[in-house]
């Protein structure tokens, strides 16, 4: 569909929205004050099963993002999307698994599809593989030895300290291997791998997409580490020894035999852009971003029956806190103004601010700082909070100021290894030179480090991030009142928002 239909029937759509259900809130620890009803209220409508867990590309995504513009125009904001609407529309090609269709066994074992192995395809995907498959270890440039024509299995996270800065993928590729396989295992301590995964899919920008060069035939995967014992004898062993970085065997796994299907679309999905003008024309070109992604995972492989991924703390929460900001200041603006960034294509690859900051709809040099939400988790009272970019910038300095204010003390990132500052939305507007920042509940007691690990282990990315988890509403409505006290101090703050010396990406 040409652009100007596809952004018309957008509006189309959001003109016929109905206005928001007056159902009570789910459950969870404490009574919810007005305010925090109304935010949920406008959760529950964006991660409702209507929206089919927004997957960038589909109709429920659309859906979702009528309904976001529908509520930014009714607040006052103006649209600063393509050509002056509210949507900045994004052309993907989506290539996706056919998972029925396809099979891979690896030493006669045959290996369930997201649930004990994920592909990536891509334009190099083979439709038919016939290749030895080794374990080389940590796939270290003195481990891989000779492999040429065949599937490399490696141990993945965590790696020794050598591997650093090594593109096992990349070294692979060159040495003639015919893909690679990377043992999911054991994860990080303050993220463990969660199986199974939605879908085996790679999406990313069409424009991006007719650059690659499909070069040599090349799978690329995860493997659930559970898998590996059906594989070799020595999985034990090699799970042990890789999770405390020590030496790792060199082992032949049989033949890997794949027939592979993959589905190729091109869709089309769209940021959602409104503007709260300043009210100091001197600060006209100092916006402050706050913003969060829409998307979600859609439907994918089944949990307990349930195969919606809803999305609802991860992110369509933090979309509707921006709705409610817009509603609260009723078109009111402050000092700076104020850009109010609804992404597409985060969960598939920052693909959505990617866009925005290749194709701007407003100066980059216009943006003073970015203030990003993403699945924040309101699990348990906020007393501690990781801020990502604390000492970046000196808006790291005003984050402290407003949460200590509120009685919430601020940390550094503890776990620099799982590089949280670079996987959301705010590093591709950082690494254009705009200061930012994002945050998370940090733990602080058994009882907090419980509720987060339960989070990754059964509701982050799966279908269980639904309207039914337990939300401490106390703690939800703390950090709302933080993110609104924060952003109207950094849209009235005196100076612009600085760099601190060393920090600017690209100066690291």
């Amino acid at each position: 569909m040409r652009r100007g239909g596809w952004l018309n029937r957008l509006a189309v759509v959001a003109c016929g929205l109905l206005a928001l259900s007056g159902t009570a809130v789910q459950a969870g620890e404490g009574l919810p004050d007005a305010q925090t009803q109304a935010w949920w209220a406008l959760t529950r409508e964006l991660s409702s099963d209507a929206m089919e867990g927004r997957d960038t590309g589909s109709p429920g995504y659309d859906r979702a993002a009528a309904i976001v513009a529908k509520r930014f125009a009714a607040a006052g904001l103006k649209p600063v999307g393509t050509d002056g609407g509210w949507f900045q529309p994004i052309t993907f090609e989506d290539l996706r698994l056919n998972e029925a269709a396809s099979r891979l066994t690896i030493g006669g074992q045959r290996l369930r599809f997201n649930r004990e192995v994920q592909l990536a395809p891509s334009a190099a995907t083979p439709k038919a593989l016939a290749a030895p498959a080794t374990f080389r270890g940590y796939c270290s440039a003195e481990e891989i030895g000779d492999v040429r024509g065949q599937l490399v299995v490696c141990h993945g996270r965590p790696a020794p300290a050598r591997l650093k800065g090594f593109d096992r993928a990349k070294a692979l590729r060159a040495a003639g291997a015919a893909g690679m396989l990377l043992i999911a295992a054991p994860g990080l301590p303050g993220e463990p791998i969660r199986w199974p995964f939605a879908y085996s899919r790679s999406v990313m920008p069409l424009e991006d997409a007719v650059k690659v060069k499909a070069g040599p035939p090349w799978l690329q995967g995860v493997l659930n580490p559970n898998a590996l014992a059906r594989l070799t004898t020595r999985a034990g062993d090699i799970l042990k020894a890789g999770a405390a970085g020590a030496e790792l065997p060199r082992v032949e796994l049989g033949e890997a035999k794949a027939a592979l299907a993959v589905r190729r679309r091109v869709t089309r999905s769209a940021n959602v852009l409104g503007l709260l003008p300043g009210t100091d024309p001197a600060l006209a070109g100092e916006a402050i971003v706050i913003a969060a992604h829409l998307d979600g995972y859609g439907r994918g492989e089944p949990v307990n029956g349930d195969g919606l991924y809803n999305g609802t703390l991860d992110d369509a929460a933090y979309v509707a806190l921006l709705e409610q900001f817009a509603a609260m200041r009723t078109g009111k603006g402050l000092k700076r103004p104020v850009l109010f960034a609804v992404f597409t294509g985060e969960e598939k690859g920052l693909w959505g601010s990617r866009w925005f900051v290749r194709h701007p709809t407003v100066p980059l040099a216009s943006l003073a700082a970015v203030i990003n939400l993403d699945q924040v988790r309101p699990l348990y009272p906020l007393k501690l909070m990781t801020v990502h970019g604390l000492k970046e910038s000196t808006l790291g300095a005003l984050v402290r100021q407003v949460a200590e204010a509120r009685g919430i003390a601020v940390q550094e990132d503890p776990e620099p290894e799982r590089d949280l500052l670079r996987r959301s939305d705010n590093w591709p507007l950082m690494e254009a030179g705009v200061p930012g920042t994002s945050f998370v509940f940090a733990t602080y007691n058994e009882s907090s480090r419980a509720r987060y690990r339960d989070w990754y282990e059964r509701r982050y990315h799966h279908p269980a991030d639904d309207l039914s988890t337990p939300v401490d509403w106390q703690a939800a409505a703390d950090f709302n009142r933080f993110f609104t006290g924060l952003t109207e101090a950094a849209a009235d703050a005196p100076a612009r928002f600085v760099w601190t010396a060393g920090s600017k990406p690209g100066e690291r």
